[in-house]
């Protein structure tokens, strides 16, 4: 299995904004092929910014990089730049091979 994850820098007091966008928009991922999951995480937030995770499942880490090629991929990221107010810096990925 292959973790996919986007760690975001959210403006304090744009929290529930960046909520809405997400549990509003649609993500073309139903019947990719090796997508498993999909969970947006929360987590600390202080003074400079609010922290949170994307987190994607995906079969193998190749099912996910030929997701990223995809015309599913263009349709659920074709509005993140009006969005940009919400955001400090843009979101850092990482790829994770599960182990156990």
């Amino acid at each position: 299995m292959y973790l996919a994850m986007n760690r975001f820098k959210i403006v304090v007091g744009k929290e529930d904004e960046f909520e809405l966008v997400w549990k509003n928009r649609e993500t073309y991922l139903e019947g990719v092929k090796g997508f498993k999951k999909f969970n947006l995480i929360k987590g600390i937030r202080d003074k400079e910014f609010s922290l949170y995770v994307s987190h994607s499942e995906w079969n193998l880490e190749e099912d996910f990089w030929n997701w990223t090629k995809s015309e599913s991929f263009k349709l659920t990221h074709k509005n993140a730049a009006s969005h940009k107010d919400l955001y400090i810096g843009a979101p850092h990925f990482e790829g994770f091979e599960v182990i156990i």
